[in-house]
């Protein structure tokens, strides 16, 4: 009886986690990692700022499928197979104990990614999966029923396999993807997502550190919003409500080469009239109070008398003192802050791209090729990305448990 033989391109962690799925569903076969690099699972390394944040506690499908800008749809059938549960259980399992944050990010209870990397790496081992690095692979040839890999460095001898699953992860620019464009796949051209807003020319920049919990945050002119806790930082801003928005808008802003007009809720209350109502409350119930001394809806102090500087209105005037004009002012600032993006940095050392192989080339039911028979595909590589909070490393543990069965 002939062996299977099963190569795995790409050693991150949808690569890793797909070997393991294959040698559990075909445990005759070889399987073979292959690495570019001189490491593996890189990425896993410094995720979560080290810590790895492995997946999110969201167990409901619809509201986990609304954190993909893109992917979200196909990957909604593919939760049913293997959701953020089933990833909690395996890691579990396998002895690597998780806790969920409030924010319901999941993380090793070790606040540590090198639980989660010895945990994949051992695991592999322990079925026997070949790991080879500092393996590259230029191109995939069909020849018969099988694919043929042409290796880097170039006097690597070409190799015969059976199946291969493609993980290579997400790839900054397009030619990058050309091996498997030749093979007959619709490529969507790749740009950065999760990304932190440069605004050089905003003094707002000097209240670095600050935190606000709760913003509604939306690109000018533009149908992009989101919402949730602030950072101001040294060059701008961050955040979660940030992030997400940079990953919906990730398209638009590429084109507009990230120069657009942001603006700013730091109250999260739609309703300006809302607003009026709370700051004429404070005029009545304080009046003689001086404007720098109560902070609406516990504004952090250096930012609340940031914005009472870009009104124009004295720290030491008093709330009776405001009038229709200086309340109008108030209520604007406080709910369409208007600041100059120019330009993007990358979150931390995580990089994300939006992009690579198109959802239309792919059998969301096995993960298989629908062009190139026997390819598979696992990960970032695919065009699905999501919002930070773990949710990339779900898709990829998802779609590489359903590649990994090799249908």
């Amino acid at each position: 009886m002939t062996i299977m033989e099963i190569a795995i391109i790409g050693g991150g962690a949808a690569g890793f986690f797909s070997a393991i799925c294959a040698k559990e569903n075909h445990p005759k076969a070889n399987v073979t990692l292959y690495e570019k690099t001189r490491r593996v699972l890189t990425k896993v390394k410094v995720s979560g700022g080290g810590r790895c944040n492995v997946t999110n506690a969201c167990s409901s499908i619809n509201e986990l499928s609304q954190c993909y800008p893109r992917g979200g749809k196909a990957l909604k059938k593919a939760f049913r197979t293997f959701s953020t549960t089933q990833t909690m259980d395996w890691f579990e399992s396998r002895g690597v104990p998780l806790t969920v944050q409030d924010d319901d990010c999941v993380f090793p209870v070790s606040q540590d990614s090198q639980s989660i990397i010895d945990c994949l790496v051992n695991e592999a081992k322990h079925l026997k999966v070949g790991i080879k690095i500092r393996y590259g692979v230029k191109s995939i040839n069909p020849v018969g029923e099988q694919l043929q890999l042409c290796f880097v460095p170039e006097d690597s001898s070409p190799k015969m396999f059976d199946k291969v699953i493609v993980t290579t992860g997400g790839s900054p620019k397009r030619h990058g993807l050309q091996w498997l464009e030749n093979l007959g796949h619709e490529i969507e051209d790749p740009v950065p997502s999760l990304f932190t807003f440069n605004m050089p020319n905003e003094s707002v920049t000097e209240l670095m550190g600050i935190v606000v919990e709760s913003t509604l945050v939306n690109i000018q002119g533009t149908k992009l919003k989101s919402e949730g806790p602030l950072l101001v930082t040294h060059w701008g801003m961050s955040g979660p409500a940030i992030l997400k928005l940079s990953a919906f808008g990730a398209r638009w802003l590429s084109e507009c080469d990230y120069t657009c007009k942001l603006q700013v809720n730091w109250v999260s209350e739609k309703n300006h009239h809302v607003v009026m109502k709370d700051l004429a409350s404070i005029v009545d119930s304080h009046p003689q109070k001086i404007l720098s001394s109560i902070r609406p809806y516990s504004l952090p102090d250096r930012l609340w008398r940031y914005l009472l500087d870009k009104c124009g209105l004295p720290v030491q005037k008093k709330w009776a003192e405001l009038g229709n004009k200086g309340l109008n002012k108030l209520v604007g600032v406080l709910t369409n802050d208007i600041y100059s993006v120019s330009g993007k940095t990358t979150f931390k050392e995580e990089f994300v791209t939006c992009g690579g192989v198109s959802l239309n080339s792919i059998d969301f039911t096995t993960m298989q090729s629908r062009v190139c028979k026997n390819v598979f595909f696992a990960g970032e590589i695919i065009d699905i990305d999501g919002i930070t909070g773990g949710f990339n490393f779900q898709a990829a543990w998802t779609t590489a448990y359903i590649a990994g069965k090799l249908q």
